[in-house]
């Protein structure tokens, strides 16, 4: 290493351009152990080690304990992989469901607060694209219950309540009045917009509303059937 910092400091043509400095720079860090260029190399094999550079800067990059690198690589790779996911990234108002009870007590807390319960799979296209406009929608609409559950993880469920395709929504005021279901993509998003603005009152006038009925535990279903995919509707 000594050797290539006398053989570059001798062949650098000192200047402050600091473009090309940030070139050297780049140039260095993607170098690989053991191929580093050994004295009177041939220009055309390693071009950027003769660039206009600063020899002070040089010289401290050059002393850069490899480790300290290594580190900040781990750094970077550990804050990318803490982002959370599409489906985690909630509205205040916004509550993961995980069961069926979880469901339940979640509609009877509720009172009589207009519910709107959004069934997603991770592996849903149409799902992730309809998702960021949800939480805008939630975070407008903070008197409002978003629930969500996760068709994979709660599938006796989700068929007992004859959910066939994601994603698909129910619309709840009280603790077991359902009063519309229907599924929605990106495109249609103004179905749910609609329903909103309808059930925003203190009861709609459709008629008695459905209850939830009685959601079936067992699992009647293969593990891994899933609902006809993402809906065109």
């Amino acid at each position: 290493m000594a050797d290539v910092i006398r053989f570059s400091f001798h062949s650098l043509r000192f200047s402050s351009s600091s473009s090309l400095l940030t070139s050297f720079s780049s140039s260095l860090n993607s170098l690989q152990p053991g191929l580093l260029p050994i004295p009177n190399s041939d220009k055309r094999v390693y071009p950027l080690l003769y660039s206009s550079s600063s020899a002070g800067d040089f010289a401290r990059f050059a002393s850069t304990p490899r480790k300290q690198l290594a580190s900040l690589k781990v750094r970077a790779t550990v804050t990318e992989t803490d982002q959370p996911k599409w489906w985690e990234r909630n509205a205040p108002n916004m509550v993961d469901i995980h069961s069926t009870q979880e469901f339940l007590s979640a509609l009877s807390q509720a009172g009589e607060r207009l519910v709107i319960v959004e069934f997603y799979g991770t592996w849903c296209a149409s799902c992730r694209a309809l998702f960021p406009k949800l939480c805008r929608t939630a975070e407008e609409h903070p008197e409002i219950v978003f629930l969500k559950i996760n068709f994979d993880e709660n599938k006796p469920m989700c068929k007992s309540m004859n959910v066939k395709v994601l994603p698909y929504f129910h619309f709840y005021r009280g603790a077991d009045g359902q009063l519309e279901a229907f599924s929605c993509s990106l495109a249609k998003f103004q179905k749910i917009k609609d329903a909103i603005q309808t059930h925003s009152t203190a009861r709609c006038s459709i008629g008695p509303p459905k209850g939830v009925g009685d959601l079936k535990l067992e699992a009647s279903f293969a593990p891994n059937d899933k609902p006809s995919g993402s809906t065109s509707a």
